[in-house]
């Protein structure tokens, strides 16, 4: 297991540094402002109310941040969200424990949801308020069992250069046929070998701004059915 130690990002939030691998769970430029640009203004907002119940598939849960965030914001809207994800190798409490995002949201009162987010049983739907259920796979994207298809993916993967095999054409056709007709996938990476091994599996990809120190980001559509 490679070592992992806590890093305190440019907007005071905390995020996950893998000195071995030579990458970090988020931004170095902020962690928040990171998810909530890329996961949450790119992803999520578009299609709140758009669906009774709005399915969401995280490849790569990490440090929760994208699951509290969406949990907020379905919270203030009032929308059913169903939240799925995949995380091969999850955190330690000792490290999700030192993790300031509720204090940084100035939110106190998520500080418990988020342990409980990190605690909730692998494998089983959780219900963890009133809108937001959560189902939490320990596997890889590869070895995902079966899941109903979703509106929205939020692709967090490390980095190309850390997890090759998780930007490739064969990873991309797998998340297609995961989405529904009319689905959204975003994603921190534009790097041109991505957006052409999504475009092979039949995505349509747009690139638009990214979040601070990043100059493009991608949002990919499944385009709806005929």
């Amino acid at each position: 297991m490679n070592e992992r130690e806590l890093l305190i990002t440019g907007d005071g939030s905390a995020t996950i540094a893998i000195p071995d691998m030579q990458v970090t769970y988020h931004s170095r430029h902020g962690a928040i402002q990171e998810s909530m640009h890329v996961f949450i203004e790119a992803g999520l907002r578009p299609l709140l109310h758009q669906h009774p119940v709005l399915r969401v598939f995280e490849m790569g849960f990490g440090t929760g941040l994208n699951a509290l965030l969406t949990l907020q914001v379905a919270a203030q809207a009032q929308q059913r969200v169903q939240y799925g994800a995949v995380e091969a190798f999850p955190l330690e409490a000792g490290i999700t424990n030192q993790l300031n995002y509720a204090a940084q949201l100035q939110r106190p009162d998520l500080q418990p949801v988020f342990e409980q987010l990190h605690g909730s049983e692998w494998n089983s739907l959780v219900a963890i308020d009133d809108v937001f259920t959560l189902q939490k796979f320990q596997t890889t994207l590869f070895s995902l069992p079966a899941i109903d298809p979703v509106h929205l993916i939020y692709y967090d993967a490390f980095a190309p250069n850390a997890q090759p095999e998780l930007w490739t054409t064969e990873a991309f056709t797998l998340l297609y046929n995961l989405l529904l007709p009319g689905g959204i996938l975003v994603t921190y990476c534009s790097k041109g070998n991505v957006r052409r091994a999504m475009q092979a599996a039949g995505f349509t990809v747009e690139k638009i701004p990214g979040p601070l120190g990043k100059r493009e980001m991608v949002r990919a559509h499944r385009p709806p059915a005929k």
